[in-house]
């Protein structure tokens, strides 16, 4: 062997330990059944496909692949983002995804996992939108409209990262889902919608030039799943997590959903 493949071999058996370790780790839930609930509104970590019809995404491919090693069955099912902390909160179902940022107080009434993902938020406009570039100038356009969902990371950072700190600055007008903010801002009733760049750009992807995202990112934040306060699924998932982002396999879907997936397709 070469010196060169003698290093590469030793790199590959430093990887290789602990991905084997966390296989091993792993606990066996004994097929038991999960019941996660999504909007499937947020491409491409989860929504429906237009060809086919199913649910697919990012966090659908995670999921499945958690239920694998941990050994339970998921079934699926939505709701709206406004009702779904609380429904998990209440105990109607085991697990919410959906693109959950990490927040404290959300922590006073569900349990988060350990994140799966980081991302930034952009500012998501319509393709022609010349009047502004950025948060700063936007924020000087008066007559300019913000989409949002009431309660999520993209609202709080509209009221205090780009307007005045007034939550309720007439200028934001307020969907249920973030899908509704998106039509919004393609028929005109609005002219930002503010996401983070994972969703952005499925949505930019999807739109053959109608939407593109403009200016720098807004803010950093982690993606968690959610979970009943003190259930016994946290601790298995957070292990299936670290397995997979061990051994590649995030990255990988990182690849297929955000580098090698094209909307609509």
């Amino acid at each position: 062997m070469t010196k060169s493949k003698l290093l590469l071999a030793g790199l590959l058996a430093l990887v290789l330990a602990p991905v084997a370790a966390f296989a091993q780790a792993l606990p066996d839930l004994g097929g038991k059944q999960v019941v996660v609930v999504t909007e499937n509104a947020y491409p491409p970590l989860q929504f429906i496909d237009p060809k086919t019809g199913k649910q697919i995404g990012w966090e659908y491919d995670a999921m499945n692949e958690i239920a694998k090693r941990l050994n339970f069955k998921v079934e699926y099912r939505n709701t709206s983002w406004d009702a779904m902390i609380q429904a998990v909160s209440d105990n109607q179902y085991n697990i919410g995804m959906t693109g959950i940022t990490i927040k404290d107080d959300r922590k006073e009434k569900v349990d988060f996992s350990d994140p799966y993902m980081r991302s930034e938020q952009f500012m998501l406009v319509r393709g022609d939108e010349s009047r502004f570039t950025d948060a700063k100038t936007f924020g000087a356009f008066k007559d300019g409209l913000i989409g949002a969902q009431p309660g999520t990371t993209p609202f709080y950072t509209a009221v205090y990262s780009v307007l005045d700190g007034n939550e309720q600055n007439p200028r934001i007008k307020l969907f249920e889902t973030f899908g509704a903010t998106v039509q919004a801002l393609k028929s005109g009733d609005v002219d930002v919608v503010l996401t983070d760049g994972t969703a952005g750009k499925g949505y930019v992807d999807a739109s053959e030039g109608k939407l593109k995202l403009i200016g720098g990112p807004l803010g950093t934040e982690d993606f968690g799943f959610i979970f009943p306060k003190g259930s016994d699924l946290v601790k298995p998932v957070n292990a299936a997590i670290a397995a997979l982002k061990a051994d590649g396999t995030f990255d990988a879907l990182n690849k297929k959903w955000f580098l090698d997936y094209k909307m609509g397709q």
